[in-house]
Parts: C-alpha cells; structure tokens; sequence
C-alpha cells in the first residue's frame, strides 16, 4: 500500500454520514468522516491512534465499500488551474436506472461543501471536529449556507475577525457567481 495514496469517501460512505446506517462504532464513524480526500495513508493512520481506532480501521471502512483510495496525480504533470471563481462544476451524470436523481443544485452543493470542509480542514483542523459533523449532516445547498455564520465563528476564532469576514464575503459571492 503507497503511503501517498489519497482516501475519498465512496457515495455508500457519504450516505453512511447522513443516516448511520451500519451502526459503525464511534471510531469508525469519526475516522470515515475524517476521510476527505485531502489526507493520506500516513496522516489518516496518525488521526486513528488519536481515536483509538483499530489498527485495520482502514481497511475495514474499504472492505466496507464506504472509502475508496486513489494515488495522487503524478508530479511530473504540472497542472495550471485555472482560478477558482473561474471553475463552473461539472454537471452531474444522468441517474441509472434505480438510482436517485440528484437535486438541480448539486453542483453549487458540491462547491460549497468543498469550500466548507477545505476550510475547516485547513484553517480550523482537529478543534473544528464537531464543525465537520455538522456539515456531514447537511444534505442541501440552504444547510450548508446556514452553517456559514458558524463557520465564520470558528474562523475568528482560529485567525482573526477580518479573516473571517472576508472569507464568509468570498464564499458566499462564489456560491452566488
């Protein structure tokens, strides 16, 4: 297993988030929403010791079919991104047969909550734990937009009230672009 590999929740392990569905142990749960796409084998398996999860906790959640692993994009191809307020998302594909069909704001709801989680992650870290939970359980675009007054919150908290204003004006002027 490389080290380098990224961990993504699977639909089944974002769905898992919403209705506790497989009754996971406390760990389990807290580590599947720890996993965001953004940590690694290594850093996820520094969070488990910090959880007293089980050692395989991991491999189980992938047994599981809630994560999925992937390596990173190779180093070699730099990618220029282009802004971020320049990126539409890309449209959801159409639903099988069977499957549900996703609300016509997912896109925006996709966004946000990668802005959201990003955020919270990267500026707010372990003390926004229960913060995460939160926006875990929000399941539409009007959710995520009401947590965005407790995210800045946090925000001040962590860095400072200008910090925090700026943030909620930007995120809330790119969820209206």
């Amino acid at each position: 297993m490389d080290a380098a590999e990224l961990y993504f929740k699977t639909d089944a392990g974002k769905q898992e988030i919403l209705d506790r569905g497989r009754k996971l142990p406390a760990a389990m749960r807290s580590l599947l929403l720890m996993v965001d796409g953004q940590r690694d084998h290594a850093q996820l398996r520094e969070l488990m010791a910090g959880l007293h999860a089980p050692d395989n906790a991991l491999e189980q959640l992938l047994v599981m079919g809630l994560v999925r692993r992937q390596e990173p994009a190779s180093p070699t191809r730099a990618v220029t991104a282009p802004p971020a307020s320049s990126l539409s998302p890309p449209a959801p594909p159409a639903p099988l047969p069977g499957e549900v069909k996703l609300p016509a704001d997912f896109g925006r709801y996709r966004s946000l909550y990668e802005i959201v989680t990003d955020t919270v992650r990267r500026h707010i870290g372990l003390k926004g734990y229960f913060l995460q939970l939160k926006i875990e359980k929000c399941a539409d675009v009007d959710a995520l937009l009401a947590l965005l007054p407790e995210i800045a919150t946090a925000l001040t908290k962590a860095k400072d009230h200008t910090f925090a204003s700026e943030w909620l004006a930007r995120t809330r002027a790119e969820i209206q672009a």
